[in-house]
């Protein structure tokens, strides 16, 4: 069972970090697009906007898949001078974490709501509905959120994270 739910949260967290990918293409198009428009005069409205849409959106949606390879800064070397106590130091900071991706997931949804209750729309020639671009990362933040959680439970279950040390960790320790 517990293999099942790791396996499954691995497969969300993979996927994410292929839509977060997806955007990145994205972006890359958008920006041809542009470049097209300039050139046969043709006007591209919001091309700036998209694009800063798709990079929050990849941001976003990248976040638990990069927390999981050891991708996001970690204080290793405070952790290792930790010694023995370098459970508790990881336990602390899981915990931090994941109260603030909590936090972080409860305001990103929230936002998504009041969008879309007062029609709200984007500032530029576009005019998109906000709540479009807004739930990408109202996802990827409720993905930080589990995937914190998944490693403060998994620490306090087996006495380690789902974390994979990067390289630059491996040489510091």
């Amino acid at each position: 069972m517990a293999s099942a739910i790791r396996r499954a949260l691995d497969a969300v967290y993979d996927l994410a970090a292929m839509l977060a990918a997806l955007c990145l293409v994205l972006i890359l198009a958008v920006i041809v697009l542009q470049m097209a428009s300039r050139w046969t005069g043709i006007p591209f409205h919001g091309s700036s906007e998209y694009a800063g849409y798709l990079m929050a959106a990849a941001s976003f949606l990248a976040f638990a898949h990069a927390l999981n390879h050891g991708a996001h800064i970690r204080v290793s070397l405070l952790l290792g001078a930790l010694g023995r106590f370098r459970f508790w130091g990881e336990l602390w900071g899981l915990a931090i974490g994941t109260a603030a991706s909590c936090y972080l997931a409860w305001y990103a949804v929230r936002t998504v709501h009041l969008s879309i209750r007062f029609n709200d729309i984007s500032q530029g020639q576009d005019a998109t509905p906000i709540w479009i671009p807004q739930l990408p990362m109202a996802a990827g933040a409720i993905l930080l959120a589990v995937c914190f959680a998944d490693n403060l439970i998994t620490l306090i279950a087996r006495g380690r994270d789902n974390i994979r040390a990067s390289a630059i960790e491996d040489a510091a320790e």
